[in-house]
């Protein structure tokens, strides 16, 4: 494996480019213009092309060993075509990638009360964000049984770091859940996930599925108050659920829906991969390091 394709030069893609960009050529898809001058300073090949713009991705056909897909779906619409035009696209090619790697969300699983979740549980997405990523990953699973291609999904709950914290919600004082209404939620440092995924391209097996979270168990409540205490600011209002609806927007009432513990141990078994953030106390930790 010599060449690899990155999809979605976000925030993860950009803190797997040090680790990847010493050991291989890596091509970046980028849409804007603006964006390759960074992409090309941290050793990646920037490839203009634009996930709905189907002509666009022919240039990929062929490029690259391996494919990493942190690319989102698009906001509307029932599905994912982004991820049926790059599928097109590398299936296209004289030679097809070993492996894909998929970055998808644990809200496929919906709403699960409250209850421990491994990979085996069925989806049950609730949110129309979440079941676009149910299509793309079924699209990407049809994929790879009909290409051979080796496919692995990891499913990411919210992702933190340093400069990715609700630390602007703390200062506007926006309510969260009485603890008799709260809910559980899980959590990976960015730096976290962008190691995994790179493991994830050389030792997930064909088809396999991974929680991608750390090793915390906190309600909702509980890690606001964590981010507020780690940076002196005062701990967020308590509401009960049918008064915070009038506080807050319906996108932020969504993750207040559902409720689920996340299971990480075939992760750390499969990938024998350990993680530099296991809990939210250890990445507040550093994060108050890094903001002085």
């Amino acid at each position: 494996m010599k060449r690899i394709l990155i999809v979605g030069s976000g925030d993860v893609a950009i803190r797997c480019l040090p680790w990847l960009t010493r050991r291989f050529r890596v091509f970046a898809l980028v849409r804007r213009p603006e964006a390759a001058a960074d992409l090309r300073a941290a050793g990646a090949v920037p490839v203009r092309a634009d996930l709905d713009d189907r002509r666009s991705l022919m240039r990929l056909a062929g490029l690259a060993d391996a494919v990493l897909h942190l690319a989102p779906p698009p906001s509307q619409g029932a599905g994912d075509p982004r991820m049926a035009r790059l599928l097109a696209a590398l299936g296209a090619g004289r030679s097809l990638p070993q492996g894909l790697i998929y970055i998808s969300t644990t809200g496929v699983y919906g709403d699960c009360g409250g209850a421990l979740v491994d990979e085996t549980r069925a989806c049950r997405a609730s949110t129309a964000r979440a079941q676009r990523r149910v299509d793309a990953e079924r699209r990407l699973r049809d994929f790879g049984r009909r290409s051979g291609v080796r496919v692995a999904i990891l499913r990411a709950p919210g992702i933190y770091a340093a400069d990715r914290l609700p630390l602007d919600r703390l200062q506007r004082g926006d309510p969260v859940l009485t603890d008799d209404d709260d809910v559980f939620t899980n959590h990976i440092h960015a730096e976290d996930l962008a190691r995994l995924a790179c493991l994830a391209l050389f030792r997930a097996p064909a088809g396999r599925v991974y929680n991608a979270t750390d090793d915390s168990d906190l309600k909702m409540g509980d890690y606001f108050d964590a981010v507020a205490d780690a940076f002196g600011l005062p701990r967020p209002p308590r509401l009960p659920r049918g008064e915070i609806a009038q506080r807050l927007s319906p996108l932020t009432l969504s993750f207040m829906s559902e409720s689920r513990r996340l299971d990480n141990r075939r992760l750390k078994r499969e990938l024998c991969a350990g993680l530099g953030y296991p809990t939210i106390a250890d990445g507040l930790r550093d994060a108050v390091r890094r903001n002085g």
